[in-house]
């Protein structure tokens, strides 16, 4: 890539909608000087310039007339050049332990501020050398969101939150409710501002954090995983919010995500880091054009870039199109089934980089060796458990809740709840942020104790039994995994789940170090210097040790990469074919459409449907009440079973999507009979492919 980034266009909101968010954010209100508080030199051409940038947690920073001995440190950089300019919206993506957090600690001067190691490069924002600017001077002009929300909370209620921010930074009096009230309107919290931070949600914490950032109106917005407790819904507005702020307002966005929809969505640019360094970086079509490359270094991409990706595959495209959203891939599909080859634009293939291409051809013998794993790993539909099938006489609830109702000081909880769980089963809850799916966890394992109603797990009414039997019996896994660990060692970690159930320490050495083993995580290692990923398997297999009959996770998945997530949830899943029942708190529709057998909806405390995922998904109002989306490959089922044809209909699956689109047409065997229905231009390309 060249030093000067090109600008990327992006489709841009209806005028309808610009007011809309507009009013949200009042942004005729805001501060139209703000941008020049920090540097009236700002450089409007390049706003954030990272040259040769190298850094190591250990040791000092390195002069400059001295060279770096990078096989003498671990380097969470390496060699890293990057240019962004004002106003652009930039997605980071990569696997664990790729550098995308320690990048964003370089842009927003927590390196060198806070963080100290070894800093070899340069680092400028609005044309100052980080480390020459204070850690105060740099956040008036760089608003950061952490990964670990609870970090960076600093009151005990929400207003204080963002009070702190803008006393601290000496904001006008005269300004400041204005602001709290923008901010807390924009995130759709308003109601929220007088709670206790400790009484929300994990997805309202988020949405406190980013409130807080943006009643400061920085130059620079940096979000580690901003959506990784949010709803759907509440997912899609905040990208909405930040694609404003950045269009309208020219505020520049960096954000690292693993919901790759969502970046393709809105950003203009995708940035992709690997072991320290960048090993992309262009827009979401050319970057995501490289599946099988993304697939090699662990990063996912659309679903409806592999449904077009596949049906090139399979000789059904004149020319590879990297589809990204539901309604170009519905489009694709149309004309490729009504008409024999794709109508849409034939120079799309041309707008991605040929050199992108052949970078993932060179890598083609081990991509497709890796490929093939995570596909397999990826389609966990084949043998999946029906609950309905075996749900008899025979079979006993593993957990049973009657008409159980719990309520907080504050009104909030849950209402009239019924369900059961039996063996084998996975069952997601989903819904809103506050839709009472935290409390009913609560409840479950013993936490909480219901008003009214009964909660049974394996036999044990939660009233009645104490919380120290019911963990034997139910295991909880955190959305983060540190608030399990505590143990000095990966193997003591394991042995001391065992041991504090009455396990004697011969027997749970033992068991610890098969489990160690089966997880491959090193056994003498400290948790805290495992990756993030690495410490959520450590807290799943502390889980699993136990051998429960009723296993909750809460967001299991959250803040992991692609392929952390599938490993977790394939060792989720294997445990149910011994018998054991899943309850599975998840705001990622993709990884429920994967995994779960049915779905509970809830939405202000009540259930709004018990049923499998097809009937939940396809129920429009229920995902209206309940602010949810459905999966990208249920929405495309949809959309082609209104616009081609009713076989697409009930399809969840992308090789269910291909498959059908394959019945439907007659493929041509010979790329001379596929020139036949084909215009100049195609046949001209085609030859040329050929």
């Amino acid at each position: 890539m060249s030093d000067t980034y090109q600008h990327h266009d992006t489709a841009r909101f209806s005028d309808e909608k610009i007011d809309e968010l507009y009013s949200k954010l009042g942004v005729e209100d805001f501060d139209k000087h703000a941008d020049k508080r920090f540097d009236e030199r700002f450089d409007n051409d390049c706003l954030i310039q990272l040259d040769d940038i190298s850094y190591s947690y250990q040791g000092l920073r390195a002069s400059h007339d001295k060279k770096i001995d990078e096989a003498a440190l671990p380097y969470a950089l390496k060699h890293v050049n990057l240019r962004i300019a004002s106003g652009e919206f930039v997605g980071i993506i990569g696997p664990s332990g790729a550098g995308k957090s320690t990048l964003a600690s370089i842009i927003s001067g927590a390196i060198p501020h806070h963080y100290h190691g070894t800093l070899y490069g340069s680092a400028r924002v609005a044309g100052r050398d980080t480390c020459e600017v204070s850690l105060t001077d740099i956040s008036q002009v760089v608003g950061s969101i952490l990964q670990d929300i609870d970090a960076q909370m600093v009151a005990s209620e929400v207003e204080d939150e963002l009070l702190f921010g803008l006393e601290n930074f000496g904001i006008p009096r005269d300004q400041i409710e204005v602001r709290l009230q923008q901010a807390l309107k924009a995130t759709g919290i308003t109601e929220l501002r007088d709670r206790e931070i400790a009484t929300l949600s994990g997805g309202q914490k988020q949405k406190v954090a980013l409130a807080a950032i943006l009643a400061l109106q920085p130059r620079i917005l940096v979000l580690d995983e901003p959506t990784a407790a949010l709803d759907p819904e509440s997912s899609q507005v905040i990208f909405e919010i930040l694609q404003t702020l950045s269009h309208m307002r020219g505020i520049t966005v960096l954000v690292i995500e693993q919901k790759v929809a969502l970046l393709a969505d809105f950003c203009e640019r995708i940035v992709v880091m690997n072991q320290g360094s960048i090993a992309a970086d262009d827009t979401p079509r050319k970057v995501f054009a490289q599946s099988a490359l993304l697939r090699q270094i662990g990063v996912d991409t659309p679903r409806m870039t592999r449904v077009s990706n596949q049906l090139y595959d399979k000789g059904l495209l004149l020319a590879r199109q990297t589809c990204l959203s539901v309604t170009e891939t519905a489009q694709l599909i149309d004309d490729v089934v009504k008409h024999g080859v794709s109508a849409l634009d034939a120079d799309t293939d041309e707008k991605i980089d040929a050199g992108a291409a052949e970078k993932t051809s060179v890598s083609q013998h081990h991509a497709a060796q890796h490929m093939a794993t995570t596909q397999h790993m990826a389609s966990p539909q084949q043998g999946r458990h029906d609950p309905q099938h075996e749900a008899g006489p025979q079979h006993q609830p593993i957990l049973q809740v009657d008409d159980v109702s719990f309520n907080y000081s504050n009104g909030d909880g849950v209402l009239d709840v019924n369900f059961a769980l039996y063996p084998g089963d996975v069952l997601a809850v989903v819904g809103q942020n506050g839709a009472g799916k935290t409390t009913l966890t609560k409840l479950i394992n013993g936490l909480l104790k219901p008003r009214k109603g009964n909660v049974t797990v394996a036999g044990l009414n939660t009233k009645t039994t104490p919380t120290s039997t019911l963990a034997t019996q139910v295991a909880t896994l955190f959305q983060n995994p540190d608030r399990q660990l505590s143990k000095n060692t990966v193997l003591e970690e394991l042995i001391f789940s065992l041991t504090l159930h009455g396990t004697d320490e011969a027997t749970a050495t033992q068991t610890a170090r098969r489990f160690a083993k089966h997880f491959k995580l090193p056994s003498d290692a400290s948790p805290f210097q495992l990756s993030r990923g690495q410490r959520q398997l450590l807290a799943l297999g502390c889980v699993l040790i136990l051998d429960p009959k009723l296993i909750i996770l809460d967001e299991p998945t959250s803040g992991l990469d692609y392929l952390e997530c599938m490993t977790i949830m394939q060792q989720v899943k294997a445990m149910t074919h011994t018998g054991c029942a899943v309850l599975m708190v998840c705001h990622d529709m993709e990884v429920v459409s994967d995994f779960a057998d049915r779905l509970l909806v809830m939405a202000h405390g009540c259930v709004l449907k018990d049923a499998g995922l097809l009937d939940s998904f396809t129920d429009e109002k229920i995902m209206k009440q309940a602010y949810l989306q459905p999966p990208q490959v249920m929405q495309l089922s949809q959309a082609l079973t209104r616009k081609t044809s009713a076989a697409f209909e009930g399809l969840t699956q992308v090789n269910e999507i291909v498959t059908q689109t394959e019945r439907l047409i007659e493929v041509p065997s010979t790329a001379e009979d596929r020139t036949q229905n084909a215009t100049p231009a195609q046949t001209e390309r085609l030859i040329h492919h050929d």
